[in-house]
Order: structure tokens, then C-alpha cells, then sequence
């Protein structure tokens, strides 16, 4: 794990939903993250929960980074207002992108896209490609589908109780930025004894 959580991507849905909870959870998520001084990794668009949780850190003094496939620009419309916008070649490479600049992941309401993106970094971590914190803010139970569905393949043998372990659910945003605050006070204790011990 990181030595402390400088940097967090967020995935989450284009669209808002169809409940009021998961703004909310987008605007708290984005202003918590600017306050704790932790840099904000997104899709980069101006739409939907993406766009909330940008305009969030960015209103509350955060460093918000955006990084979006071009042929995206028009659908998602890409946020002119980020710190930083990076536009790629490729949904692939977006990923990767933004998997190299992060310390951890918070998975936030969303559709096919959010599902792809934390299918394929929790499969990473599961081949031991890195050790980062993932965690899904399952406000209003948002995710208990995909959470049934990760539950199931254990079940049905085809994952391990181990690999299941990887991914962490908090039920809010306070909790999410809680576990972010605890994994860098950890980390940075376990740093400071390590050179205690030199």
C-alpha cells in the first residue's frame, strides 16, 4: 500500500440517478477529498455524478485531474474547469492512467462503465498488480446486485473467499474518508517505526 493516500480515483455513473442520496454522496465525496489535501482522479467529464464530484473538490480548494478517452468529448463533455485534463486514446488507456496516478479507489453509484472499472481493478489487485485500497461507498445499498454477483462466483467456486476480501464496502462517505485517513496513519506509523529500527 501507499505510504499515505495522496491520491484517490473515483468511479462513478454520467447520469445522476434516481435518487437524491447519490448527489449528495458525490458533492461529499468531492468536497471530503479536497479537505483531507487528497488529489482527485475522475473521468474527467462534466456530467452526471462525474461531474458533481468534480466541481465538489474542485469549490472546495481541491486538485482535481480529469482524464477522458477523446471520443468521449462530446458525450461526457469534457470538464474545462479541472486542475489538470488529460484526454487519451482509448478507454484502456484512461484506465491505466488513472490506476498509475491513484493511491486508492472509491467506487460511487454508477452503470456499465463503473462496473467495468471496478471489475478491472479489483481483478489487478487479485493478481497481486498492486495493494491499493478499493471501496465502495454503497450508499441506499446502491451496489447489493454487484456485490451479490462477486458473492456468488465465491460461492459457485469460481472465486476465492481471499479474493472477495480484497474489496472493502463502506456504507457512506464519512466511512470512506475515514478508512482513507486510517490506511495513511497505518501506513505512515509502520514507515516511522520501520526507520525508528534503522
Amino acid at each position: 500500500m501507499p505510504a499515505r493516500i495522496n491520491a484517490a480515483a473515483v468511479f462513478c455513473g454520467s447520469r445522476f440517478g434516481n435518487q437524491p442520496v447519490y448527489k449528495e454522496t458525490a458533492e461529499a465525496v468531492g468536497a471530503g477529498l479536497a479537505r483531507a489535501g487528497i488529489h482527485l482522479v475522475y473521468g474527467g467529464g462534466d456530467v452526471g455524478l462525474m461531474g458533481v464530484v468534480a466541481d465538489a473538490a474542485i469549490q472546495a480548494g481541491g486538485r482535481v485531474t480529469g482524464i477522458i478517452p477523446d471520443f468521449l468529448e462530446a458525450r461526457e463533455v469534457m470538464h474545462r474547469g479541472v486542475t489538470e485534463l488529460v484526454v487519451t486514446d482509448s478507454m484502456h488507456t484512461r484506465k491505466q492512467k488513472m490506476f498509475a496516478v491513484a493511491d486508492a479507489f472509491l467506487i460511487l453509484p454508477g452503470g456499465f462503465g463503473t462496473f467495468d472499472e471496478l471489475m478491472e481493478i479489483l481483478t489487478w489487485k487479485q493478481l497481486q498488480l498492486h495493494s491499493k485500497p478499493i471501496l465502495i461507498v454503497n450508499v441506499a445499498n446502491w451496489a447489493q446486485g454487484v456485490l451479490a454477483m462477486l458473492n456468488e462466483a465465491v460461492s459457485q467456486g469460481f472465486a476465492s473467499p481471499q479474493a472477495r476480501a480484497l474489496l472493502e464496502v463502506v456504507p457512506d462517505t464519512a466511512a470512506a474518508l475515514k478508512r482513507l485517513e486510517l490506511v495513511s496513519r497505518s501506513d505512515s506509523r509502520e514507515a516511522s517505526e520501520a526507520t525508528s529500527r534503522m
